[in-house]
Protein backbone atom coordinates (compact mmCIF):
# COMPACT_ATOMS: atom_id res chain seq x y z
CA UNK A 1 0.00 0.00 0.00
CA UNK A 2 1.52 3.31 -1.11
CA UNK A 3 1.01 6.60 0.64
CA UNK A 4 -0.87 8.01 -2.36
CA UNK A 5 -3.64 5.40 -1.96
CA UNK A 6 -4.61 6.62 1.50
CA UNK A 7 -7.37 9.22 1.52
CA UNK A 8 -7.73 9.65 5.25
CA UNK A 9 -6.47 8.14 8.50
CA UNK A 10 -9.58 7.39 10.56
CA UNK A 11 -7.75 6.48 13.75
CA UNK A 12 -7.86 3.27 15.78
CA UNK A 13 -5.83 1.54 13.08
CA UNK A 14 -8.36 2.26 10.32
CA UNK A 15 -7.52 3.95 7.02
CA UNK A 16 -9.85 5.08 4.26
CA UNK A 17 -8.30 4.50 0.85
CA UNK A 18 -9.11 4.08 -2.81
CA UNK A 19 -9.50 0.47 -3.94
CA UNK A 20 -7.43 -1.06 -6.73
CA UNK A 21 -7.60 -4.20 -8.86
CA UNK A 22 -5.44 -5.94 -6.25
CA UNK A 23 -8.39 -5.73 -3.82
CA UNK A 24 -10.76 -7.66 -6.12
CA UNK A 25 -10.81 -11.01 -4.31
CA UNK A 26 -10.83 -9.58 -0.78
CA UNK A 27 -13.55 -7.08 -1.63
CA UNK A 28 -15.61 -9.71 -3.47
CA UNK A 29 -15.55 -11.94 -0.38
CA UNK A 30 -16.42 -8.99 1.88
CA UNK A 31 -19.40 -7.86 -0.22
CA UNK A 32 -20.69 -11.40 -0.80
CA UNK A 33 -20.80 -12.02 2.94
CA UNK A 34 -22.16 -8.62 3.91
CA UNK A 35 -24.91 -8.40 1.28
CA UNK A 36 -26.21 -11.96 1.46
CA UNK A 37 -29.95 -12.49 1.77
CA UNK A 38 -31.48 -12.32 5.22
CA UNK A 39 -31.84 -15.65 6.95
CA UNK A 40 -29.01 -17.38 5.11
CA UNK A 41 -25.39 -17.94 6.06
CA UNK A 42 -24.31 -18.57 2.49
CA UNK A 43 -22.37 -15.68 0.86
CA UNK A 44 -24.04 -14.26 -2.24
CA UNK A 45 -21.88 -15.43 -5.13
CA UNK A 46 -23.74 -13.11 -7.53
CA UNK A 47 -22.55 -10.14 -5.48
CA UNK A 48 -18.99 -11.50 -5.49
CA UNK A 49 -19.00 -11.85 -9.29
CA UNK A 50 -20.35 -8.31 -9.74
CA UNK A 51 -17.68 -6.91 -7.41
CA UNK A 52 -14.90 -8.57 -9.39
CA UNK A 53 -16.37 -7.21 -12.62
CA UNK A 54 -16.37 -3.65 -11.26
CA UNK A 55 -12.68 -3.88 -10.35
CA UNK A 56 -11.29 -6.07 -13.11
CA UNK A 57 -13.40 -5.91 -16.26
CA UNK A 58 -13.48 -2.82 -18.53
CA UNK A 59 -16.71 -0.86 -17.98
CA UNK A 60 -18.00 2.04 -20.14
CA UNK A 61 -18.31 4.40 -17.13
CA UNK A 62 -16.75 2.69 -14.10
CA UNK A 63 -13.21 1.92 -12.93
CA UNK A 64 -11.60 0.49 -9.81
CA UNK A 65 -10.72 4.04 -8.79
CA UNK A 66 -14.39 4.69 -8.02
CA UNK A 67 -14.41 2.30 -5.05
CA UNK A 68 -13.47 3.22 -1.49
CA UNK A 69 -12.51 0.78 1.23
CA UNK A 70 -11.79 1.12 4.92
CA UNK A 71 -8.99 -1.20 5.94
CA UNK A 72 -8.00 -2.29 9.43
CA UNK A 73 -4.21 -2.07 9.26
CA UNK A 74 -3.84 -4.35 12.26
CA UNK A 75 -5.36 -7.29 10.39
CA UNK A 76 -5.25 -6.10 6.79
CA UNK A 77 -8.98 -6.83 6.47
CA UNK A 78 -11.49 -4.70 4.56
CA UNK A 79 -14.19 -3.66 7.05
CA UNK A 80 -16.26 -1.16 5.02
CA UNK A 81 -16.69 -0.21 1.38
CA UNK A 82 -18.63 1.86 -1.16
CA UNK A 83 -18.72 1.96 -4.97
CA UNK A 84 -19.47 5.09 -7.03
CA UNK A 85 -20.82 4.24 -10.50
CA UNK A 86 -21.17 7.17 -12.95
CA UNK A 87 -24.40 7.30 -14.95
CA UNK A 88 -26.27 9.72 -17.22
CA UNK A 89 -29.92 10.52 -16.60
CA UNK A 90 -32.41 12.85 -18.25
CA UNK A 91 -35.10 15.06 -16.69
CA UNK A 92 -37.81 15.60 -19.33
CA UNK A 93 -35.06 15.29 -21.94
CA UNK A 94 -32.42 17.43 -20.17
CA UNK A 95 -29.42 15.20 -19.53
CA UNK A 96 -27.28 15.37 -16.39
CA UNK A 97 -24.65 13.29 -14.66
CA UNK A 98 -25.45 11.04 -11.70
CA UNK A 99 -23.24 9.30 -9.19
CA UNK A 100 -24.75 5.97 -8.20
CA UNK A 101 -23.71 4.62 -4.79
CA UNK A 102 -23.72 0.83 -4.65
CA UNK A 103 -22.44 -2.00 -2.47
CA UNK A 104 -22.42 0.19 0.62
CA UNK A 105 -21.76 -1.61 3.87
CA UNK A 106 -19.72 -2.08 7.04
CA UNK A 107 -18.70 -5.18 8.95
CA UNK A 108 -20.95 -5.55 12.01
CA UNK A 109 -18.02 -5.25 14.41
CA UNK A 110 -17.07 -1.82 13.05
CA UNK A 111 -20.44 -0.08 12.91
CA UNK A 112 -21.41 3.12 14.72
CA UNK A 113 -17.98 4.63 13.95
CA UNK A 114 -18.99 6.88 11.05
CA UNK A 115 -17.19 4.79 8.41
CA UNK A 116 -20.03 5.03 5.88
CA UNK A 117 -20.38 8.76 6.54
CA UNK A 118 -16.67 9.28 5.85
CA UNK A 119 -16.90 7.37 2.58
CA UNK A 120 -20.03 9.23 1.48
CA UNK A 121 -18.20 12.53 2.03
CA UNK A 122 -15.42 11.34 -0.27
CA UNK A 123 -17.82 9.95 -2.87
CA UNK A 124 -19.87 13.17 -2.87
CA UNK A 125 -16.68 15.15 -3.48
CA UNK A 126 -15.68 12.84 -6.35
CA UNK A 127 -19.18 13.12 -7.83
CA UNK A 128 -19.15 16.93 -7.64
CA UNK A 129 -15.68 17.05 -9.23
CA UNK A 130 -17.07 15.07 -12.17
CA UNK A 131 -19.90 17.58 -12.60
CA UNK A 132 -22.62 15.14 -11.55
CA UNK A 133 -25.76 17.03 -10.55
CA UNK A 134 -27.26 14.29 -8.37
CA UNK A 135 -26.44 11.13 -6.48
CA UNK A 136 -28.60 8.02 -6.02
CA UNK A 137 -28.52 5.07 -3.66
CA UNK A 138 -30.76 2.07 -3.10
CA UNK A 139 -30.93 0.68 0.40
CA UNK A 140 -32.54 0.17 3.76
CA UNK A 141 -35.29 2.52 5.00
CA UNK A 142 -34.39 5.92 6.45
CA UNK A 143 -30.63 5.36 6.80
CA UNK A 144 -29.44 7.47 3.86
CA UNK A 145 -31.60 10.46 4.77
CA UNK A 146 -28.90 11.43 7.27
CA UNK A 147 -26.55 12.05 4.32
CA UNK A 148 -28.92 14.42 2.49
CA UNK A 149 -30.96 11.88 0.51
CA UNK A 150 -34.72 11.69 0.05
CA UNK A 151 -36.83 8.86 -1.38
CA UNK A 152 -38.24 10.32 -4.60
CA UNK A 153 -38.08 7.75 -7.43
CA UNK A 154 -40.18 4.59 -7.58
CA UNK A 155 -38.30 1.30 -7.26
CA UNK A 156 -39.47 -2.29 -7.49
CA UNK A 157 -43.09 -1.67 -8.48
CA UNK A 158 -44.74 -3.79 -11.11
CA UNK A 159 -47.40 -6.28 -12.07
CA UNK A 160 -47.55 -10.04 -11.67
CA UNK A 161 -49.60 -12.92 -12.96
CA UNK A 162 -49.73 -16.69 -13.07
CA UNK A 163 -49.80 -19.43 -15.68
CA UNK A 164 -53.59 -19.24 -15.68
CA UNK A 165 -53.33 -15.62 -16.82
CA UNK A 166 -51.17 -16.41 -19.88
CA UNK A 167 -53.19 -16.23 -23.12
CA UNK A 168 -52.86 -19.56 -24.93
CA UNK A 169 -52.47 -19.90 -28.66
CA UNK A 170 -55.55 -21.17 -30.44
CA UNK A 171 -55.47 -24.58 -32.06
CA UNK A 172 -53.40 -24.45 -35.24
CA UNK A 173 -52.16 -20.93 -34.48
CA UNK A 174 -48.43 -20.09 -34.54
CA UNK A 175 -46.55 -17.35 -32.72
CA UNK A 176 -46.82 -14.10 -34.70
CA UNK A 177 -43.43 -12.94 -33.36
CA UNK A 178 -40.16 -14.66 -32.61
CA UNK A 179 -37.85 -14.18 -29.60
CA UNK A 180 -34.09 -14.66 -30.08
CA UNK A 181 -30.93 -13.86 -28.07
CA UNK A 182 -29.51 -10.39 -28.71
CA UNK A 183 -25.86 -10.30 -29.81
CA UNK A 184 -23.69 -7.23 -29.21
CA UNK A 185 -24.39 -6.12 -32.80
CA UNK A 186 -27.99 -5.36 -31.75
CA UNK A 187 -26.86 -2.81 -29.13
CA UNK A 188 -27.53 0.29 -31.32
CA UNK A 189 -31.09 -0.90 -32.10
CA UNK A 190 -31.75 -1.63 -28.42
CA UNK A 191 -30.35 1.76 -27.36
CA UNK A 192 -32.61 3.60 -29.84
CA UNK A 193 -35.69 1.59 -28.88
CA UNK A 194 -35.06 1.97 -25.15
CA UNK A 195 -34.51 5.73 -25.46
CA UNK A 196 -37.71 6.20 -27.46
CA UNK A 197 -39.77 4.23 -24.95
CA UNK A 198 -38.27 5.92 -21.91
CA UNK A 199 -39.41 9.35 -23.14
CA UNK A 200 -42.77 8.65 -21.51
CA UNK A 201 -41.06 9.06 -18.13
CA UNK A 202 -40.05 12.27 -16.37
CA UNK A 203 -36.71 10.97 -15.08
CA UNK A 204 -34.99 8.21 -17.02
CA UNK A 205 -31.55 6.76 -17.38
CA UNK A 206 -29.68 7.34 -20.64
CA UNK A 207 -28.14 4.10 -21.86
CA UNK A 208 -25.79 4.36 -24.81
CA UNK A 209 -25.01 1.56 -27.26
CA UNK A 210 -21.77 1.00 -25.32
CA UNK A 211 -23.72 0.46 -22.09
CA UNK A 212 -26.08 -1.98 -23.81
CA UNK A 213 -23.13 -3.78 -25.34
CA UNK A 214 -21.75 -4.20 -21.84
CA UNK A 215 -25.15 -5.47 -20.63
CA UNK A 216 -25.07 -8.12 -23.35
CA UNK A 217 -21.50 -9.36 -23.12
CA UNK A 218 -19.67 -7.42 -20.41
CA UNK A 219 -20.93 -8.99 -17.18
CA UNK A 220 -19.53 -12.31 -16.09
CA UNK A 221 -21.76 -15.35 -15.87
CA UNK A 222 -23.42 -15.44 -12.45
CA UNK A 223 -23.29 -11.68 -11.76
CA UNK A 224 -26.31 -10.56 -9.76
CA UNK A 225 -26.87 -7.59 -12.10
CA UNK A 226 -26.57 -9.56 -15.33
CA UNK A 227 -29.70 -9.82 -17.50
CA UNK A 228 -30.67 -11.85 -20.54
CA UNK A 229 -31.47 -9.55 -23.47
CA UNK A 230 -33.74 -10.76 -26.27
CA UNK A 231 -34.85 -9.35 -29.62
CA UNK A 232 -38.49 -9.51 -30.69
CA UNK A 233 -38.84 -9.92 -34.44
CA UNK A 234 -41.27 -10.90 -37.17
CA UNK A 235 -41.04 -14.36 -38.79
CA UNK A 236 -39.23 -12.57 -41.63
CA UNK A 237 -36.48 -11.43 -39.25
CA UNK A 238 -37.41 -7.72 -38.89
CA UNK A 239 -36.75 -6.53 -35.29
CA UNK A 240 -39.75 -4.85 -33.66
CA UNK A 241 -38.58 -4.56 -30.04
CA UNK A 242 -36.58 -6.12 -27.24
CA UNK A 243 -36.95 -7.41 -23.71
CA UNK A 244 -34.59 -8.13 -20.83
CA UNK A 245 -35.15 -10.44 -17.88
CA UNK A 246 -33.17 -11.87 -15.00
CA UNK A 247 -31.34 -15.13 -15.86
CA UNK A 248 -32.83 -16.93 -12.85
CA UNK A 249 -35.94 -17.20 -10.73
CA UNK A 250 -36.17 -14.42 -8.16
CA UNK A 251 -38.10 -15.72 -5.14
CA UNK A 252 -39.93 -18.17 -7.35
CA UNK A 253 -40.64 -15.67 -10.12
CA UNK A 254 -39.11 -14.86 -13.47
CA UNK A 255 -38.69 -11.08 -13.56
CA UNK A 256 -38.92 -8.99 -16.71
CA UNK A 257 -36.89 -5.82 -16.19
CA UNK A 258 -37.42 -4.12 -19.57
CA UNK A 259 -39.75 -4.46 -22.55
CA UNK A 260 -39.96 -1.91 -25.36
CA UNK A 261 -41.25 -1.83 -28.92
CA UNK A 262 -39.82 0.15 -31.80
CA UNK A 263 -43.13 1.80 -32.69
CA UNK A 264 -43.76 -0.34 -35.78
CA UNK A 265 -46.26 -2.70 -34.15
CA UNK A 266 -49.06 -2.71 -31.59
CA UNK A 267 -48.50 -3.54 -27.93
CA UNK A 268 -51.74 -5.54 -28.08
CA UNK A 269 -50.38 -7.92 -30.73
CA UNK A 270 -46.86 -8.43 -29.36
CA UNK A 271 -47.55 -8.64 -25.60
CA UNK A 272 -49.28 -12.08 -25.70
CA UNK A 273 -46.13 -13.52 -27.31
CA UNK A 274 -44.01 -11.93 -24.59
CA UNK A 275 -46.26 -13.33 -21.85
CA UNK A 276 -45.97 -16.86 -23.24
CA UNK A 277 -42.20 -16.51 -23.65
CA UNK A 278 -41.64 -15.19 -20.11
CA UNK A 279 -43.60 -17.99 -18.49
CA UNK A 280 -41.88 -20.65 -20.62
CA UNK A 281 -38.51 -19.25 -19.53
CA UNK A 282 -39.64 -19.38 -15.91
CA UNK A 283 -40.55 -23.05 -16.21
CA UNK A 284 -37.14 -23.75 -17.76
CA UNK A 285 -35.36 -21.93 -14.92
CA UNK A 286 -37.43 -23.87 -12.38
CA UNK A 287 -36.27 -27.16 -13.90
CA UNK A 288 -32.63 -26.04 -13.89
CA UNK A 289 -32.74 -24.76 -10.32
CA UNK A 290 -34.66 -27.77 -9.06
CA UNK A 291 -37.49 -25.63 -7.71
CA UNK A 292 -40.91 -24.39 -8.68
CA UNK A 293 -41.85 -21.28 -10.58
CA UNK A 294 -44.37 -20.44 -7.87
CA UNK A 295 -47.11 -19.59 -10.35
CA UNK A 296 -45.91 -16.04 -11.01
CA UNK A 297 -44.07 -13.93 -13.49
CA UNK A 298 -43.39 -10.26 -12.76
CA UNK A 299 -43.11 -7.00 -14.63
CA UNK A 300 -41.32 -3.99 -13.17
CA UNK A 301 -42.48 -0.39 -13.21
CA UNK A 302 -45.62 1.52 -12.23
CA UNK A 303 -46.50 2.63 -15.74
CA UNK A 304 -46.08 0.63 -18.94
CA UNK A 305 -48.09 0.47 -22.19
CA UNK A 306 -48.51 -3.30 -21.88
CA UNK A 307 -50.46 -2.87 -18.63
CA UNK A 308 -53.34 -1.33 -20.56
CA UNK A 309 -53.54 -4.11 -23.13
CA UNK A 310 -52.92 -7.01 -20.72
CA UNK A 311 -54.53 -5.86 -17.48
CA UNK A 312 -56.28 -9.17 -16.86
CA UNK A 313 -53.09 -11.08 -17.56
CA UNK A 314 -51.21 -9.10 -14.89
CA UNK A 315 -53.78 -8.82 -12.08
CA UNK A 316 -51.46 -8.44 -9.10
CA UNK A 317 -50.10 -4.95 -8.39
CA UNK A 318 -46.80 -4.92 -6.53
CA UNK A 319 -46.18 -2.19 -3.99
CA UNK A 320 -43.21 0.04 -4.86
CA UNK A 321 -40.20 0.90 -2.78
CA UNK A 322 -38.09 3.95 -3.72
CA UNK A 323 -34.63 5.15 -4.74
CA UNK A 324 -32.91 7.73 -2.58
CA UNK A 325 -31.79 10.86 -4.47
CA UNK A 326 -29.53 13.71 -3.34
CA UNK A 327 -29.23 17.10 -5.05
CA UNK A 328 -26.54 19.19 -3.37
CA UNK A 329 -26.93 22.30 -5.57
CA UNK A 330 -30.68 22.73 -5.91
CA UNK A 331 -30.58 26.21 -7.52
CA UNK A 332 -28.08 24.87 -10.07
CA UNK A 333 -30.29 21.89 -10.86
CA UNK A 334 -33.31 24.17 -11.36
CA UNK A 335 -31.24 26.25 -13.78
CA UNK A 336 -30.36 23.05 -15.63
CA UNK A 337 -34.03 22.17 -16.13
CA UNK A 338 -35.05 25.80 -16.73
CA UNK A 339 -36.25 25.15 -20.32
CA UNK A 340 -38.50 22.38 -19.00
CA UNK A 341 -40.04 24.72 -16.42
CA UNK A 342 -40.60 27.38 -19.08
CA UNK A 343 -42.39 24.89 -21.35
CA UNK A 344 -44.62 23.85 -18.45
CA UNK A 345 -45.63 27.46 -17.79
CA UNK A 346 -46.53 27.81 -21.44
CA UNK A 347 -48.63 24.63 -21.40
CA UNK A 348 -50.44 25.72 -18.24
CA UNK A 349 -51.57 29.05 -19.68
CA UNK A 350 -48.94 31.02 -17.78
CA UNK A 351 -46.93 32.15 -20.80
CA UNK A 352 -45.11 35.41 -20.28
CA UNK A 353 -45.35 35.17 -16.49
CA UNK A 354 -43.37 37.79 -14.57
CA UNK A 355 -42.57 37.45 -10.89
CA UNK A 356 -40.59 35.72 -8.20
CA UNK A 357 -41.14 32.55 -6.22
CA UNK A 358 -39.37 31.96 -2.91
CA UNK A 359 -39.14 28.34 -1.85
CA UNK A 360 -38.53 28.05 1.88
CA UNK A 361 -36.99 24.96 3.45
CA UNK A 362 -36.84 26.61 6.91
CA UNK A 363 -33.05 26.29 7.25
CA UNK A 364 -32.38 27.19 3.63
CA UNK A 365 -34.26 28.18 0.53
CA UNK A 366 -34.21 28.98 -3.17
CA UNK A 367 -35.41 32.08 -5.02
CA UNK A 368 -36.74 31.82 -8.56
CA UNK A 369 -37.45 34.80 -10.80
CA UNK A 370 -39.36 34.60 -14.08
CA UNK A 371 -39.40 37.35 -16.71
CA UNK A 372 -41.57 36.96 -19.79
CA UNK A 373 -42.08 33.30 -18.93
CA UNK A 374 -38.32 32.69 -18.77
CA UNK A 375 -36.38 31.55 -15.70
CA UNK A 376 -33.80 34.31 -15.24
CA UNK A 377 -32.75 33.76 -11.62
CA UNK A 378 -32.33 30.61 -9.54
CA UNK A 379 -30.23 31.25 -6.47
CA UNK A 380 -29.88 30.29 -2.80
CA UNK A 381 -32.09 32.22 -0.41
CA UNK A 382 -32.19 32.20 3.39
CA UNK A 383 -35.61 32.42 5.08
CA UNK A 384 -35.98 34.21 8.38
CA UNK A 385 -38.53 34.75 11.16
CA UNK A 386 -41.79 35.91 9.62
CA UNK A 387 -40.49 35.38 6.10
CA UNK A 388 -40.57 31.70 5.30
CA UNK A 389 -41.17 32.22 1.60
CA UNK A 390 -44.03 31.92 -0.86
CA UNK A 391 -44.13 28.16 -0.25
CA UNK A 392 -42.63 26.01 2.49
CA UNK A 393 -41.24 22.48 2.37
CA UNK A 394 -39.91 20.79 5.53
CA UNK A 395 -36.70 18.79 5.39
CA UNK A 396 -36.13 17.49 1.84
CA UNK A 397 -39.78 17.15 0.80
CA UNK A 398 -39.32 19.58 -2.10
CA UNK A 399 -37.35 16.85 -3.88
CA UNK A 400 -40.53 14.74 -3.97
CA UNK A 401 -42.23 17.60 -5.84
CA UNK A 402 -39.24 18.28 -8.10
CA UNK A 403 -38.96 14.67 -9.29
CA UNK A 404 -42.69 14.18 -9.85
CA UNK A 405 -43.02 11.66 -7.01
CA UNK A 406 -45.79 13.66 -5.32
CA UNK A 407 -47.74 16.73 -6.38
CA UNK A 408 -48.24 19.78 -4.20
CA UNK A 409 -51.70 18.73 -2.98
CA UNK A 410 -50.36 15.38 -1.76
CA UNK A 411 -47.51 17.05 0.11
CA UNK A 412 -49.88 19.58 1.68
CA UNK A 413 -52.06 16.72 2.87
CA UNK A 414 -49.13 14.77 4.35
CA UNK A 415 -47.22 17.70 5.91
CA UNK A 416 -49.14 20.48 7.72
CA UNK A 417 -46.15 22.83 7.42
CA UNK A 418 -45.89 22.30 3.65
CA UNK A 419 -47.75 24.40 1.08
CA UNK A 420 -48.14 27.66 -0.80
CA UNK A 421 -49.25 30.89 0.89
CA UNK A 422 -51.13 32.42 -2.05
CA UNK A 423 -53.20 31.22 -4.99
CA UNK A 424 -50.64 32.46 -7.51
CA UNK A 425 -47.82 30.54 -5.81
CA UNK A 426 -49.97 27.44 -5.65
CA UNK A 427 -50.85 27.70 -9.35
CA UNK A 428 -47.19 28.19 -10.27
CA UNK A 429 -46.02 25.16 -8.28
CA UNK A 430 -48.76 22.94 -9.69
CA UNK A 431 -47.77 24.00 -13.21
CA UNK A 432 -44.00 23.83 -12.72
CA UNK A 433 -43.87 20.47 -10.92
CA UNK A 434 -46.65 18.06 -12.00
CA UNK A 435 -46.75 14.50 -10.78
CA UNK A 436 -45.27 12.13 -13.37
CA UNK A 437 -43.88 8.60 -13.38
CA UNK A 438 -40.13 8.04 -13.67
CA UNK A 439 -38.12 4.94 -14.43
CA UNK A 440 -34.41 4.33 -13.93
CA UNK A 441 -32.63 1.00 -14.31
CA UNK A 442 -32.29 -0.64 -10.90
CA UNK A 443 -29.01 -2.52 -10.53
CA UNK A 444 -30.03 -4.24 -7.30
CA UNK A 445 -33.44 -5.36 -6.11
CA UNK A 446 -35.23 -3.53 -3.30
CA UNK A 447 -34.86 -4.83 0.27
CA UNK A 448 -36.83 -8.08 0.48
CA UNK A 449 -39.32 -7.15 3.16
CA UNK A 450 -40.30 -3.98 1.31
CA UNK A 451 -40.44 -5.19 -2.28
CA UNK A 452 -43.05 -7.92 -2.28
CA UNK A 453 -45.99 -6.35 -0.47
CA UNK A 454 -49.18 -5.83 -2.48
CA UNK A 455 -50.54 -2.36 -3.10
CA UNK A 456 -53.81 -1.32 -1.50
CA UNK A 457 -54.37 -4.73 0.06
CA UNK A 458 -56.52 -5.67 3.03
CA UNK A 459 -57.52 -8.84 4.85
CA UNK A 460 -61.04 -9.95 4.05
CA UNK A 461 -61.75 -12.29 6.94
CA UNK A 462 -63.97 -15.36 6.44
CA UNK A 463 -66.19 -15.22 3.36
CA UNK A 464 -69.94 -15.84 3.33
CA UNK A 465 -69.38 -19.61 3.07
CA UNK A 466 -67.16 -19.61 6.14
CA UNK A 467 -63.93 -20.19 4.19
CA UNK A 468 -60.75 -18.43 5.34
CA UNK A 469 -60.39 -14.92 4.05
CA UNK A 470 -58.01 -13.91 1.27
CA UNK A 471 -55.89 -10.84 0.74
CA UNK A 472 -57.91 -8.56 -1.50
CA UNK A 473 -57.01 -5.95 -4.08
CA UNK A 474 -59.11 -3.19 -5.63
CA UNK A 475 -61.98 -4.02 -3.28
CA UNK A 476 -62.79 -7.33 -4.99
CA UNK A 477 -65.08 -9.80 -3.24
CA UNK A 478 -63.58 -12.68 -1.28
CA UNK A 479 -65.68 -15.10 -3.34
CA UNK A 480 -64.45 -15.06 -6.95
CA UNK A 481 -66.87 -15.48 -9.82
CA UNK A 482 -65.17 -18.63 -11.07
CA UNK A 483 -64.07 -21.65 -9.05
CA UNK A 484 -60.67 -21.90 -10.66
CA UNK A 485 -57.68 -22.75 -8.48
CA UNK A 486 -56.23 -19.25 -8.68
CA UNK A 487 -58.59 -16.37 -7.99
CA UNK A 488 -57.90 -12.79 -9.03
CA UNK A 489 -58.92 -11.55 -5.60
CA UNK A 490 -56.25 -13.61 -3.86
CA UNK A 491 -52.62 -12.64 -4.02
CA UNK A 492 -51.51 -16.18 -3.28
CA UNK A 493 -51.53 -18.81 -5.98
CA UNK A 494 -52.38 -22.51 -6.21
CA UNK A 495 -50.61 -24.53 -3.55
CA UNK A 496 -50.57 -21.70 -0.99
CA UNK A 497 -54.06 -20.20 -1.24
CA UNK A 498 -55.91 -20.87 2.07
CA UNK A 499 -59.11 -21.61 0.16
CA UNK A 500 -57.66 -24.14 -2.32
CA UNK A 501 -56.57 -27.67 -1.48
CA UNK A 502 -52.85 -27.96 -2.17
CA UNK A 503 -53.04 -31.32 -3.94
CA UNK A 504 -56.44 -31.48 -5.66
CA UNK A 505 -56.79 -27.83 -6.56
CA UNK A 506 -60.41 -27.87 -5.36
CA UNK A 507 -62.06 -25.32 -3.10
CA UNK A 508 -61.98 -26.16 0.59
CA UNK A 509 -65.47 -26.31 2.10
Amino acid sequence: MTRQEIIRDLGEGLVLRRASAADAEALAAFNADLHRDEGTAQPDEGIAVWTRDLLLRPHPTMSAGGVTVVEDRRSGAIVSSLSLIPQTWAYAGREFGVGRMELVGTNSGYRQRGLVRAQFAVAHAWSAARGQAAQIVTGIPYFYRQFGYEMVLTLGAGRAGSKLDVPALKEGETEPYMVRPAPAADAPFIARTYAAGQRRHLVRDVRSAAVWRYEIEGYSEGSIVRVETRILETPGGEPVGFLAHLPRLERGRVVLVSYELAGKVSWATVTPTVLRYVYAVGEDYARRQGGEIGGHFSWRGTDHPCYRVAERCLPVVRRPYAHYVRVADLPGFLRLIGPVLEDRLLAAGLAGHDGGLKLGFFRSGCRLVFAGGRLVVSEPWLPGPGNYGDATFPDLTFLQLLFGYRDLSELEYAFPDCGARADTSHALLMALFPKQASDVWALIRAPRRFSTLPAASASAGPDRRGRPGAVLRRGWCATPRSRRATCRGCLRQRGTCPRVDRWSGRWRQ
